[in-house]
């Protein structure tokens, strides 16, 4: 896990050599062991690194690496989990090794077969590599978009790195977006390819790009883990069923020079993904971390009782971090800071991610996807029953419906209830009406009328969601596909980056790989055609979770920001409802961004 970042000129003339360390070491956080800088004045192209040692410790695995010839330069953020027999296969045809690393690994890849050579990889990547003989610039982001890439283009140079934050601090305008500004208060976070600032973009997850001096950059998908849900897949997998799937994923992901531990809360996901790592490797050498807060001791939401019996049952080393109140106000300007994009989400991870690493872990395994991949969120049965309840309804009344009857239930329940059926009768309304933060009508009153319809006009909301899910036959289907495309992507991976990264941690996610969704998809074949399920899940690992962990109320990493909040962040406007929970939080992390929320009072201070 690292931090990448370069510049490439259109014009002939030196490289800016002090702007490019200057986003370099805005990222030190995410590489603190080492930091590289490599620059060609003559093709006008600078690469620059910082480095977090998983693989191959060793000064060898350094970056910028070269080739051996100096023909290709390449800068990587991630992991490739496959990269062992990649090597075995690059050797097979000439390739001589000077490392360990994966890193060196994509150089040879790219010799033998070129770009396409993205298609072997197995991990969670993004990189930059130069090409001196065609004078090509080549970047990648892996198919779910687990690691970032962003880029501005002026015009007179392309500049790309691995946090947003890192281009400002090169100069970057700080003009926000109106697209990112309506997205996050749309969804509580931005979706790719925008982000919260007018000139940046993100590369799309599983998307090339290519760049040559004087042309405009080309842009294409190499890889759409969606597909297929759309097609199908042939029966050519090497697995025999769900647990050989998920244990060969396990076994991948365990990867590593340094140890590896575990975020263990008392769901089913985190204890599947542990019974499959002691499968795996010798108990004794994982370390579990659990996430208890004070708000919840003896309540339902507390993750403690359970992650500690799990973690007994299967002897593995096991520590748990308290936090409370006083620990958010104390680490709030800090966290603001790590914070990359705006998001409502990512304070478990934040803070799990500092009591790891204060256990001496720099790998964590994370169960991130287990809900999207097994159908653990209530919108896999809520989104398709409103659609199922709402067949027939005239779709055209619905926005009138909405217009009466939104000022009245916004003074005594929830807004979305006005949109209910102006939405509801579709997939992608009621995934809309399921997961929004702010429904599209309310985004006026918070950002200004102008910026509300240039943003919503850029999104473009339903079009996508109906893109995302074009070709998907089931309702269930289709609801993952949405949950992946838009609430995975956009919020739990990346909020997973930075609030990992903020605390120098790599975090794996051994449920989120292109390589066995697809094994999931054609194995449900052999099981009745029916969706993988979480007991599913939990029966998979050959020491099965018990009962009553198979039948325990759905909780997760829960953080009581609602505690936390409670008098810190609360606003009204004329006849609006009070700001709560996660709506007055997105107020608060929109004005720490320089976005403003006209129309609203925060403690008797207009944002």
């Amino acid at each position: 896990m690292c931090g990448l970042a370069g510049i490439a000129l259109h014009e002939h003339k030196a490289v800016d050599v002090q702007m490019l360390l200057r986003i370099r070491e805005a990222m030190r956080v995410r590489g603190p062991d080492d930091a590289g800088l490599w620059v060609d004045d003559a093709a006008g192209v600078g690469l620059a690194h910082r480095r977090l040692s998983i693989v191959d410790l060793s000064e060898r695995g350094a970056q910028p690496m070269a080739s051996p010839d100096q023909r290709l330069h390449v800068v990587f953020n991630g992991e490739i989990y496959n990269h062992k027999e990649l090597r075995a296969w690059c050797e097979a045809r000439g390739a001589r090794y000077v490392s360990d690393s994966d890193t060196e690994t994509l150089l040879h890849l790219y010799d033998l077969l070129g770009a396409d050579f993205v298609n072997r990889l197995r991990g969670m990547f993004a990189f930059a590599l130069w090409d001196g003989k065609t004078q090509q610039l080549l970047l990648a982001r892996d198919p779910f978009g687990i690691k970032p890439l962003y880029y501005v283009d002026d015009g007179q140079q392309l500049l790309f790195a691995s946090q947003v934050k890192a281009l400002m601090a090169g100069g970057v305008t700080n003009i926000l977006s109106s697209a990112g500004l309506v997205s996050f208060c749309l969804w509580g976070y931005v979706t790719d390819p925008h982000t919260i600032y007018r000139d940046i973009h993100a590369l799309p997850a599983g998307h090339q790009m290519f760049w040559r001096r004087g042309q405009a950059a080309i842009i294409r998908s190499y890889c759409d883990p969606l597909e297929v849900l759309r097609t199908g897949a042939r029966q050519d997998l090497q697995v025999a069923d769900l647990h050989a799937a998920l244990a060969d994923s396990m076994r991948h992901h365990l990867i590593a020079d340094v140890p590896v531990g575990l975020f263990l809360s008392g769901g089913i996901d985190s204890s599947a993904l542990l019974s499959l790592a002691t499968e795996c490797a010798d108990p004794a050498s994982l370390q579990t971390v659990t996430l208890g807060f004070q708000e919840y001791t003896g309540q339902e939401q507390d993750e403690v009782p359970q992650a500690r019996a799990t973690a007994q049952r299967v002897g593995v080393n096991h520590r748990v971090v308290q936090y409370g109140r006083q620990d958010f106000i104390e680490e709030r300007t800090r966290l603001f800071a790590a914070m990359d994009q705006p998001t409502i989400d990512g304070v478990n991870t934040y803070f799990v991610s500092k009591a790891t690493v204060a256990g001496g872990l720099k790998v964590a395994l994370s169960g991130v996807g287990g809900d999207e991949v097994f159908g653990g969120y209530p919108s896999f049965r809520d989104v398709p029953r409103l659609v199922h309840r709402l067949h027939g309804f005239p779709s055209g009344w619905g926005k009138w419906v909405r217009h009466v009857l939104s000022p009245t239930l916004s003074r005594r329940t929830s807004p979305k209830y006005a949109g209910v059926l102006e939405y509801g009768g579709t997939i992608s309304g009621a995934y809309l009406l399921r997961r929004a933060l702010f429904m599209p009508w309310e985004i006026p009153a918070l950002l200004g009328d102008e910026i509300a319809s240039e943003g919503l006009g850029s999104l473009d909301v339903m079009g996508n969601l109906n893109r995302v899910i074009h070709g998907i036959a089931s309702p269930h289907d289709q609801v993952m596909a949405l949950e992946l495309a838009v609430y995975l992507k956009n919020c739990l991976l990346r909020d997973a980056d930075w609030a990992g990264m903020a605390h120098s941690l790599e975090i794996r996610t051994p449920l989120v790989d292109a390589q066995l969704f697809k094994q999931l998809i054609v194995l449900r074949s052999a099981h009745e055609g029916k969706p993988w399920t979480k007991k599913d899940f939990g029966q998979a690992p050959r020491r099965p979770l018990p009962n009553d962990l198979l039948i325990r109320p759905k909780t997760g990493f829960a953080v009581p920001v609602r505690d936390w909040l409670c008098n810190d962040v609360q606003g009204r406007h004329g006849h609006a409802p009070m700001l709560r929970g996660h709506r007055a939080w997105a107020v608060n992390i929109l004005d720490s961004f320089g976005g403003t929320c006209p129309n609203w009072k925060i403690e008797g201070k207009t944002t």
